[in-house]
């Protein structure tokens, strides 16, 4: 890996300052003060900034996280912190969901720094089952589970949304479970039914389910059995 890289993913610091931080002596290699942006690393090496040793870490990296509401799952939001804020350096920086929330949307959110993991979970081809718990203004009427079984027409779409699988929990409370991720498609169902979601939590991903023991903003890593399961 080239030095100026390894910096900037280890620090936060974009890879021109980094590179400016490598000109300024502020970057040894084995003790050994290093200044070219270009210069190979290997796990061998031990890297230091400003004195302070970095470490490595090993790609493949795959957690849950029990999103909390008004953060969002992108790593910069003019408006919203971000769900990255709850990891240290060097994860924030090589960390991306695989499929987000929206801001008030609380539950299960999967981070990992492997691509082709996270798009087997997102690819609609995939057709990776998601289940939420739906809070709704209005009680639930005897239809919604047929007509989430045959498919919604979305305002502003042409094509039916796939088959749903709906829950009824109590008047104003039901799992719905769908397999493909349109914008705000839990919400724009329920709106086109005549109903207005007031709250929503995800808590199940294909058959990864949100530990129960984790609080709000809390993340562990994935078992091996949880990674393979995609």
């Amino acid at each position: 890996m080239r030095l100026d890289k390894f910096i900037a993913e280890n620090t936060g610091l974009t890879r021109s300052q980094a590179s400016k931080a490598l000109r300024t002596g502020q970057v040894t290699v084995n003790g050994v003060v290093e200044k070219n942006s270009a210069t190979k690393i290997s796990e061998q090496d031990e890297i230091c900034f400003d004195g302070e040793p970095l470490a490595w870490v090993d790609e493949g990296q795959y957690f849950m996280l029990y999103k909390p509401q008004n953060c969002v799952c992108s790593h910069d939001d003019g408006d919203y912190p971000t769900v990255f804020q709850f990891f240290d350096y060097p994860l924030t920086t090589k960390l991306h969901c695989a499929g987000r929330l929206d801001a008030d949307t609380t539950g299960l959110v999967l981070l990992t720094d492997d691509g082709q993991w996270s798009h087997r979970i997102t690819s609609p081809k995939h057709h990776c089952e998601k289940t939420y718990l739906v809070t709704l203004a209005d009680p639930v009427e005897d239809f919604y589970a047929t007509q989430f079984a045959e498919g919604i027409l979305l305002r502003g779409e042409k094509t039916l949304t796939k088959p749903a699988t709906l829950e009824i929990l109590d008047d104003y409370n039901v799992n719905l479970t769908i397999s493909e991720g349109r914008y705000h498609q839990v919400k724009r169902m329920f709106a086109a039914l005549g109903n207005k979601v007031v709250a929503l939590h995800r808590w199940r991903i294909g058959n990864v389910v949100l530990d129960e023991t984790l609080a709000e903003g809390e993340f562990r890593a994935l078992t091996e059995d949880e990674v393979a399961s995609f």
